[in-house]
């Protein structure tokens, strides 16, 4: 048996959106069951992300630490920005939230890995890029607004950022995936055998 998530859509019997918000709405969908019976099923419509593992020279990847008001903390992740265009190009994204969050540019990229965050409660897609041979922006800096205004950076080495993710200290999914798949990739075929940058994306599809 081949271990692989294939594509499937069970019936709806009907639809309908109680709530639209700015970036994100909820949708109610009467399914199917296998045994014939329908069931209700609220989930958030959400565009995708993407998000980035910025790895320097020194073999530190580039963090920040941001206020997340449903959790009520502060955060460490790695830069990350949703897909606001439909059918946006995903790395074309990923370099504009590394500018936009870090003023930084890298010359190398590739796909470390896509997961369905919550994908029980929420369709949200997000691609994490690795990103190497990194450099400082130039022109000025992006401005930040709201959450983005109270912003800190660091460049935290791999190990550390292993061992914090294990020790329960960093809760972020973005950055405990990313940075565990950097480890399972440099353990396996190393980081050059990963995706290229623009690999196909089912769940968001886009134009190269």
């Amino acid at each position: 048996m081949t271990i692989k998530d294939t594509p499937e859509a069970w019936e709806i019997r009907s639809t309908e959106t109680p709530f639209v918000g700015n970036k994100t709405s909820v949708r109610t969908d009467e399914v199917v069951m296998p045994g014939g019976s329908v069931v209700s099923r609220d989930y958030q419509v959400h565009p995708g992300s993407v998000a980035v593992v910025a790895l320097d020279g020194e073999d530190r990847v580039l963090l920040i630490k941001q206020y997340r008001h449903p959790v009520r903390q502060k955060l460490w992740e790695i830069p990350a920005g949703l897909l606001d265009v439909p059918g946006e190009n995903p790395l074309h994204a990923a370099q504009r939230e590394l500018y936009e969050e870090a003023h930084v540019k890298a010359e190398d990229w590739r796909v470390l890995t896509d997961v369905y965050t919550t994908a029980g409660g929420c369709d949200e897609a997000v691609r994490i890029f690795l990103a190497r041979d990194l450099s400082e922006a130039e022109g000025q800096r992006f401005e930040v607004e709201d959450e983005e205004a109270d912003m800190e950076h660091a460049r935290v080495p791999v190990d550390e950022l292993v061992r914090g993710v294990l020790a329960g200290e960093l809760h972020n999914n973005c950055l405990v995936v990313g940075v565990l798949s950097l480890v399972a990739a440099r353990g396996g075929d190393g980081l050059d055998a990963l995706r290229p940058a623009e690999a196909p994306w089912p769940a968001r599809p886009f134009e190269s």
